[in-house]
């Protein structure tokens, strides 16, 4: 019967030790990979619904449009959807903050050192036109969403509010109440919003060739024509409007991806 020679270290019955100077897995590094790769369809599932849901809801509103739909438009499964959200409202407010908030966070990034009310202005207006001609399912939820109970203390309102207050503080808008400034220049917005998405550049709805000729659309300079004639409510000398509304633009940041 053969013994094992004192000192001597028994042989491995299963596997074999790793060679001297091998590198050895970290401990758990499977368990982080498949972590990552969890997260990452997580992040892909919350996306496919919440963009599921901002197409729904911004032709139909929340009240029209019911969990089921959002699922199968997203082609998730109805129980996953608890999985990133408590209910329909959750996933409308989420909606509703990167419609409202990303955007006006992100013009608020892109006009960083800017100090004249008037090109802040002039450049909000501009861009929120141009992303509703880029993107029309984000220009109806807006249009949609707009008149909400939160659109003067959140997102693109406050920030038009506080850019009013601003320039009227600084005596560059000759208005004198903030509020009425305010009303007129959102209704302004929201109804060059609505003209952009029916008659724009990317409508889908012409206009009868004699009332294109008449209002001037299409046309590409629409927002800054809009822009233009917001400044000179607020005040601005008409010649004065015209240069600010055609400066060049800084450029926006891409919107953030729904999932992020």
């Amino acid at each position: 019967m053969a013994t094992r020679a004192q000192g001597t270290t028994p042989t491995r019955v299963r596997g074999h030790p790793p060679r001297a100077g091998a590198a050895v897995p970290a401990a758990g590094a499977g368990e982080v990979v498949r972590e990552a790769r969890g997260a990452r369809r997580r992040r892909e599932t919350r996306a496919r619904l919440l963009d599921a849901a901002l197409k729904l809801m911004a032709d139909r509103g929340m009240d029209g449009v019911a969990i089921n739909e959002i699922t199968e438009a997203a082609d998730v499964g109805f129980g996953s959807f608890y999985n990133h959200f408590e209910s329909k409202e959750a996933i409308h407010r989420a909606l509703t903050d990167l419609v409202f908030e990303e955007f006006a966070n992100a013009l608020d990034r892109a006009l960083t050192g800017v100090t004249d009310p008037a090109e802040i202005i002039a450049a909000s207006v501009r861009h929120t036109l141009y992303r509703a001609r880029r993107d029309r399912t984000w220009a109806l939820f807006l249009l949609r969403e707009s008149l909400s109970s939160r659109m003067l203390t959140r997102g693109l309102g406050l920030h038009l509010l506080r850019d009013i207050e601003k320039g009227i503080g600084a005596g560059r808008f000759k208005a004198e109440d903030p509020l009425m400034a305010f009303m007129g220049l959102a209704g302004s917005v929201l109804a060059a919003l609505s003209i952009e998405v029916q008659y724009g550049e990317a409508a889908d709805t012409p206009l009868p060739p004699e009332l294109r000729s008449a209002v001037g659309l299409p046309s590409p300079e629409f927002p800054e024509r809009a822009a233009t004639t917001m400044l000179r409510f607020l005040g601005v000398p008409p010649a004065e409007a015209r240069r600010v509304a055609r400066m060049p633009l800084a450029e926006l940041e891409a919107p953030r991806a729904t999932g992020d």
